[in-house]
């Protein structure tokens, strides 16, 4: 409606002012002479039809593109302001999220402490540094030189008591010295006068434990006694003990057996 009454107005304008040129720049005339333009005399001047309907085509262009920009700034600022408002949006954290968060970081500084402890503690286990589940090496080097000072220590000939007490001083240290005089203080008692030979044979062994100089095996053996004193008479028995080695001077020795005698 606004655009109609101002094209309506423009064109009024546009005719006032063409006829007031019409007026300024026409010559003068007599009183019968008709006007060029075919217009009684006296009468006011029309602009040209075509000038004015250029002129009004142009500012109704004038117009609709005003009105396109109009509108189209007010569609832009909501648009503008639609996009203010979905950024800030989506930069506001939530309420609770901080305290979420501090929650979350106190967790997870106790998980690590926790970790941290149980893998030291796993470090620290003995069988942590059993290289005897890798180092086949080392293994086999313990079980040889062990299975063979086991053969020799519980082994008695009344014969040759000699060898067995060299043997005793070369395989034991510690504890294990007294422990073997205990155990055979009775074939010693009794070698002599029976004529006794005892023979021990390590059948199987195991490492327990082998950790640097030190290890723990599990010991099978056969071991067969015979008397020569008035008739031969021959006894056969099975053993299973433990015992706990030390290398020395590069030489695995028996520190301390464990019959498993409570």
């Amino acid at each position: 409606m606004s655009t109609t009454r101002h094209l309506v107005n423009r064109r009024r304008r546009l005719a006032a002012v063409a006829a007031e040129r019409g007026v300024a720049t026409a010559p003068p005339r007599g009183p019968a002479e008709p006007d060029a333009s075919g217009a009684e005399p006296g009468s006011a001047p029309v602009a040209p039809v075509e000038a004015t309907e250029e002129a009004a085509d142009s500012d109704h262009a004038a117009a609709s593109a005003s009105g396109t920009r109009d509108a189209a700034g007010e569609k832009e600022e909501p648009d503008e302001e639609e996009r203010k408002k979905k950024e800030r949006t989506r930069l506001r954290l939530p309420v609770g999220l901080p305290a979420v968060l501090c929650v979350l970081t106190v967790l997870l500084g106790a998980f690590a402490a926790l970790a941290f402890g149980s893998a030291a503690s796993l470090r620290d286990e003995p069988a942590r540094h059993n290289a005897a589940l890798t180092d086949i090496g080392r293994t086999s080097e313990v079980k040889g030189q062990i299975s063979e000072a086991v053969g020799a220590v519980f082994s008695y000939n009344y014969a040759a008591t000699a060898k067995s007490e060299q043997a005793a001083r070369t395989h034991l240290v510690g504890k294990a010295v007294q422990q073997h005089r205990d155990m055979l203080a009775q074939v010693r008692a009794q070698g002599q006068k029976q004529k006794l030979v005892l023979t021990t044979t390590v059948t199987d062994s195991g490492v327990e434990l082998l950790d640097g100089d030190r290890a723990r095996l599990l010991i099978y053996a056969d071991q067969s006694n015979t008397r020569t004193g008035t008739s031969d008479e021959t006894s056969y028995a099975a053993a299973m003990f433990a015992v706990d080695a030390v290398r020395r001077d590069g030489t695995w020795r028996i520190s301390a057996i464990d019959t498993f005698a409570r």
